[in-house]
């Protein structure tokens, strides 16, 4: 049987095909490459990927231990979400701290 839209080589067993491709499956490429490129930018740059982080992420993240991560909860210096018993950090706060962590003077 055979399709216009289709053709599947019979020599050599070889699993290649042609496709029509139209604008719209272009325009979906275009936009799933640029949001992986943003990601890989993202993940080189040592930004967080995902919106919410579990405690080690957090932890190695910040370069701090299970200790002084509870006490930045009770503190409140650092805010979380618990479900299911697990503990989950906001991303984009953990790196407006880190940011102005950075902009502090620094002792001397």
């Amino acid at each position: 049987m055979s399709s216009p839209y289709y053709h599947l080589p019979d020599d050599n067993n070889q699993h290649l095909s042609s496709r029509l491709i139209t604008l719209g499956d272009l325009f979906d490429f275009r936009k799933q490459l640029f949001s992986e490129i943003r990601q890989l930018i993202k993940e080189l740059h040592g930004q967080p990927v995902k919106k919410w982080l579990k405690s080690h992420e957090v932890r190695k993240l910040l370069g701090i231990s299970p200790s002084t991560l509870q006490i930045l909860r009770r503190k409140k210096a650092l805010g979380f979400t618990k479900i299911g018993g697990v503990l989950y950090y906001d991303a984009d706060e953990i790196n407006r701290m880190l940011q102005a962590a950075s902009q502090l003077p620094t002792q001397s």
